[in-house]
């Protein structure tokens, strides 16, 4: 496994490898988990060379705090990529990436980035289309994997490589959980004991919304599932939203051959969970 730090150094490298062979990329925030490791082994399966990022972007946290206390475990990480045979690693510094000008670009997703998160996380989307673009025309892959758990990202870099005519295919994993339920995070690690034994809820909880949506309003559902949160009292809802898959705005009505999805984010705590369901 190969590891390099610099652009020109990973460029090169790439294209000596490019020729007749198809490069499968993962990027990612580090505190690799079984989640990431589920993308890699997908990636491998589909193409002769996998390429992984490790990089904490900073301009899409839009709290200085959240992105001081991400977690950072490279050397795990590293260990991690060996064991799944992962070819090459990317590790830039924000200075190696934004130049010392580290700021996004702004973007516009055709309304993708005013939904859900983008009304809680003011600028992240910005944020990730900037990097995204940049590790793309970095790598050059033939294919990109991203979790479904974050599932209107998944939908704004479908509309970042479509807009801007980036030559990758995108391909969306299905969401890995833990045992109990809980979509696997890198945050997860950061919650404490109390808080991971009440965290399963947020699944739960979305999938008897899912088996409501079958017979009750997609107004309803909502109104049940804040009612649900009210009893929990370790669980802070933030927001519940059921939505049009391709347009990501909520619904008032079911309409026949739509696919919706319900999205959700809570507090545990300080730590802040999102997951979704297909309906």
């Amino acid at each position: 496994m190969l590891v390099f730090a610099k652009i020109k150094s990973v460029q090169q490298k790439i294209n000596s490898l490019k020729k007749g062979a198809s490069i499968g990329f993962v990027p990612t925030m580090g505190a690799l988990h079984k989640g990431h490791l589920s993308l890699i082994k997908q990636a491998k399966k589909e193409n002769d060379i996998v390429v992984v990022s490790i990089f904490v972007n900073p301009t899409q946290f839009n709290k200085q705090e959240d992105l001081i206390n991400y977690p950072k475990t490279i050397d795990t990480d590293l260990s991690l990529l060996k064991s799944v045979y992962c070819d090459l690693v990317f590790t830039p510094t924000a200075e190696e990436i934004y130049s010392n000008n580290i700021k996004s670009q702004v973007f516009d997703f055709d309304g993708l980035e005013h939904q859900m998160e983008g009304k809680f996380r003011d600028g992240h989307f910005n944020g990730v289309g900037t990097i995204v673009k940049r590790l793309f025309e970095i790598v050059t892959p033939h294919k990109a994997y991203f979790g479904e758990k974050d599932f209107q990202q998944l939908q704004i870099i479908r509309k970042l490589v479509q807009k801007h005519h980036i030559p990758v295919k995108i391909i969306g994993c299905d969401i890995f959980r833990e045992n109990d339920g809980l979509a696997m995070s890198s945050r997860n690690s950061r919650l404490t004991e109390e808080y991971r034994n009440a965290s399963p809820f947020i699944y739960q909880t979305l999938k008897k919304a899912k088996i409501k949506f079958g017979t009750i309003s997609a107004h309803d559902v909502v109104q049940w599932v804040e009612n649900e949160f009210k009893n929990q009292p370790l669980l802070e809802l933030e927001y519940f939203e059921i939505a049009d898959e391709a347009t990501l705005q909520s619904i008032k009505n079911k309409e026949p051959k739509q696919k919706y999805r319900a999205f959700i984010a809570v507090f545990a705590g300080k730590i802040r969970l999102i997951d979704n369901i297909s309906l």
